[in-house]
């Protein structure tokens, strides 16, 4: 029996880890099945629903937890799903923001061997160089996500000037680690690069180039990496019997306003009588019918995209009318779920911001917010 091949693709939170596995999909032959295990913060799929309409043959979604430690424990049983349900040529797990990739190389090593389903080929981490000096001097996972890791994809430089670029160069270089460089092309890279790495981080012995002692677990030295950013779940609920909108004039205000500093991620399906505009100025209009239609928003450091999905939000629920003591139940539908990715110590002000309101609102008059923070 051949064993699945593993790549795993970390790196900071809105690097570009999706758009560099949807660019993958087309340069391999079409018989080649990928099968993608995404873990992402809060309860929004958004990244998976993006990859499940991308000719990739199976997902499997560990949301609300890091997958490098609460979730660990199931990372298992969902290769076994894809194994089983897929029987894939490759498997891809594409991180959290937050993920520290050596403990992660090292529970599919574990796998590996007890089961032989299983072989790690390599890690890739996704660097963004336009945002690279807002989230590397806070983050530590950042920092390990580069030491640990087979090759470095610098993405988005080309946003960026010369110097920027160099000083990014620079500062991966003073962590003393000779592995693999490359830029993207706009979240491009070959399928030769990217495959086929002979990890390191799968060889015998210490995983991770002797940096942990085998009696310390290597996640140990992250800090509680996941304190490193807070997470607030956003519902913005309709009532009547008529499909309702968001706001979207509101909604791009809010885009537009939200800091780099303290708004890392923004992820959502929203209801939306017409297309947003995303932040380059493209129109999206693609499979939409007229009418009210879902979207998938997907916001990272100042630039968005807004694009049409046939995915639909949760389904609608009725409850009994607050509005009125008759008995008499209103529908309640979900038309906008959104999950927002924060630095550290700001969710608790930002939480407030929304709530009070003008941020995230339903078109017209109506529609209440649920604002929880997950993380």
């Amino acid at each position: 029996m051949t064993p699945i091949p593993v790549t795993i693709v970390t790196g900071f939170l809105g690097s570009g880890k999706t758009t560099l596995i949807l660019n993958l999909i087309p340069q391999l032959p079409q018989t080649y099945k990928i099968a993608l295990l995404k873990n992402e913060f809060g309860d929004v799929a958004i990244d998976s629903q993006l990859a499940s309409s991308a000719a990739i043959s199976g997902v499997q979604e560990l949301l609300n937890g890091c997958i490098c430690c609460n979730l660990v424990g199931q990372l298992g049983d969902a290769l076994g799903t894809l194994r089983k349900d897929v029987a894939p040529d490759r498997i891809i797990i594409e991180t959290s923001g937050s993920a520290f990739p050596a403990t992660l190389a090292m529970e599919v090593n574990r796998l590996g061997r007890e089961t032989g389903y299983y072989v790690l080929d390599g890690v890739v981490v996704v660097i963004d160089v336009e945002n690279w000096k807002g989230y590397e001097d806070t983050s530590y996972t950042a920092k390990m996500q580069q030491k640990y890791t087979d090759l470095i994809v610098f993405n988005k430089w080309e946003l960026v000037d010369e110097r920027r670029y160099e000083d990014c160069l620079d500062r991966v270089g003073d962590l003393e680690i000779q592995v693999a460089r490359v830029k993207s092309d706009k979240g491009r890279v070959d399928q030769s690069l990217l495959l086929g790495l002979d990890s390191a981080l799968a060889k015998d012995g210490d995983p991770v180039h002797g940096g942990f002692s085998k009696d310390k677990k290597p996640h140990e030295h992250a800090a509680d990496h996941q304190t490193e950013v807070e997470v607030l779940s956003v519902n913005l609920v309709s009532e009547g019997d008529t499909p309702k909108s968001v706001n979207l004039d509101s909604l791009e205000t809010f885009l537009l306003s939200a800091p780099k500093d303290e708004v890392y991620r923004i992820k959502a399906i929203v209801s939306a009588s017409h297309p947003l505009a995303s932040s380059s100025g493209d129109l999206d209009e693609s499979g939409r019918q007229e009418g009210i239609a879902t979207y998938i928003l997907n916001w990272a450091f100042g630039r968005w995209t807004f694009t049409y999905t046939s995915a639909s939000l949760p389904p609608p629920v009725r409850v009994a009318s607050s509005a009125a003591d008759t008995g008499v139940s209103k529908r309640h539908e979900t038309i906008l779920r959104m999950t927002i990715v924060l630095a550290r110590g700001e969710a608790t002000k930002w939480k407030s911001r929304i709530e009070k309101g003008g941020m995230i609102e339903q078109e017209g008059e109506g529609g209440f917010l649920l604002v929880d923070r997950v993380v």
